[in-house]
């Protein structure tokens, strides 16, 4: 009985681990979404043939994989100011040592055209996934992301 029982728990466990969904947690920057407001947590889910944009259970968008036409991504880094000083109440040497750090967020834009609809929204990523979903959006539109940090605009 040991064994089935210990048989059946290496089988479960394993399989259980694998079956996540194929989403991403994101939050929306901003954009032409009417419905969804900036700040708001969401999961992206990447299909073979779309984009959508799930915040609880409402779907906010799905996009064709074939209407995208721009992925973009770039970086805003800033050191922790308000942390610091929060530490340095506590501790002035700590405090110290906190202003010296940076924090960064990544940010991935999608612009999309479908027919007669056109839009675009940007949204902040997570900075162990952010990667992950760039590569996901790459393979399933066939599209290249510009890093928009090292883009320059001309007047």
């Amino acid at each position: 009985m040991n064994r089935v029982l210990a048989i059946v728990l290496c089988l479960a466990i394993p399989a259980a681990l694998f079956a996540g969904d194929n989403s991403y947690k994101v939050t929306y920057d901003g954009g032409s979404l009417t419905n969804a407001k900036t700040g708001s947590g969401m999961k992206r889910f990447i299909e073979s043939n779309q984009i959508r944009l799930v915040k609880d259970t409402t779907d906010m968008v799905g996009i064709p994989a074939s209407a995208i036409t721009e992925i973009s991504y770039g970086q805003d880094v800033h050191r922790r100011v308000g942390a610091a000083i929060g530490l340095a109440v506590v501790s002035f040497g700590i405090g110290a040592l906190m202003a010296l750090t940076k924090s960064k967020k990544h940010y991935v834009g999608l612009t999309w055209t479908d027919g007669e609809k056109k839009g675009g929204f940007a949204m902040q990523c997570d900075k162990n996934e952010y990667r992950g979903v760039l590569a996901g959006l790459e393979g399933v539109t066939g599209k290249k992301a510009v890093n928009s940090d090292a883009m320059t605009v001309k007047n």
